[in-house]
């Protein structure tokens, strides 16, 4: 999308009501280039109000990032974090991982208005409008190798569930390895992805996807039930706040999974388990499906269901799992 569209929509942000003549002026650009760069804006969600003879301006205001306003609010912490933030791009996990490979600090930080292709788990794709949601990736370094990282994806998810909390919003369950829900319906998601020598050091890439104010188009796109902050919040949290709240929580997990791995992390995680006790079905990639009742995980991330055969275990991986 051109770079005009979001310096448009930073102008827009307030949504009071500027003058098609002034906004041409303050872009350096045509009016024509204004209408299309607005018409642009409509494509993707936005809701823009026309007034003949006195301008334009968005029906709702926009949250736009913003680092200052990030940093403001990590406050002293904001020293252990490499913060970038982006209009558009193709994949905030995509573009970390290749800086991961180029040897990005630990702490390094990508979040981005729009994801042309954002990624979730098992090739999924992030379905989001324009400001519909908070999608941000870290990159987290380990001295270890990651082969004991499997349970990386469940401690994050206990961060996200702890920042959340910190902002009014109970509730927030876990499923098993990387989604979020409230009330049985989705509300944010983790992709984890890893590079590094198995025998250390590792590096791991964490993506979260959280829904603030889907729209229609989006939740259409989505095949399982959804929800939003919107839905489920007295007042939705700014999503600078939210960043910087998520962050933080995220470096004090990390921090503690380097040296103790997830077992420290592990009643917390069950007590937020959205299946826990339930009789669920389990199916694996590669056809495999196991029924059962799901009693928790174990101290590495590994899921516990009790079948016919016994207790057993199941690895993060090509998993999927379905509420029986």
């Amino acid at each position: 999308m051109p770079s005009i569209c979001f310096d448009l929509l930073r102008r827009l942000a307030d949504a009071r009501l500027h003058s098609g003549t002034a906004l041409a002026r303050e872009l350096g650009a045509t009016p024509a280039a204004v209408r299309s760069a607005l018409r642009e804006l409509e494509h993707l969600g936005l809701q823009i109000m026309r007034v003949r003879g006195r301008g334009y301006r968005l029906a709702e205001s926009y949250d736009c990032l913003d680092a200052a306003a990030v940093r403001a609010q990590l406050g002293a912490r904001a020293r252990g974090f490499q913060l970038e933030l982006l209009d558009a791009c193709v994949s905030t996990n995509t573009l970390l991982l290749e800086r991961a490979r180029s040897g990005a600090p630990s702490g390094s930080v990508i979040a981005c208005e729009l994801q042309s292709a954002g990624r979730g788990r098992r090739g999924s794709t992030w379905q989001s409008g324009l400001g519909g949601s908070l999608t941000f990736s870290l990159l987290w370094r380990f001295a270890q190798g990651a082969a004991s990282l499997s349970g990386v994806s469940l401690a994050a998810g206990v961060a996200v569930a702890r920042a959340l909390a910190s902002l009014d919003i109970d509730g927030v369950q876990l499923k098993w390895p990387n989604d979020l829900l409230h009330a049985g319906r989705k509300l944010g998601g983790i992709l984890i992805e890893l590079h590094g020598d198995a025998a250390g050091p590792s590096a791991v890439v964490i993506g979260i996807g959280l829904n603030l104010r889907l729209p229609a188009g989006a939740r259409a796109a989505i095949a399982q039930p959804v929800t939003d902050l919107a839905a489920i919040a007295e007042q939705v949290p700014r999503r600078n706040h939210l960043l910087a709240a998520t962050l933080i929580e995220l470096a004090q997990v990390l921090d503690q999974f380097a040296g103790q791995g997830f077992a420290p992390l592990r009643q917390e995680w069950i007590a937020r388990h959205a299946h826990q006790g339930r009789t669920v079905t389990l199916s694996s990639g590669d056809g495999r499906t196991v029924a059962g009742k799901a009693v928790g995980v174990a101290e590495d991330g590994a899921l516990l269901i009790e079948t016919t055969r016994g207790l057993e275990r199941f690895v993060s991986g090509e998993l999927s799992l379905r509420a029986g």
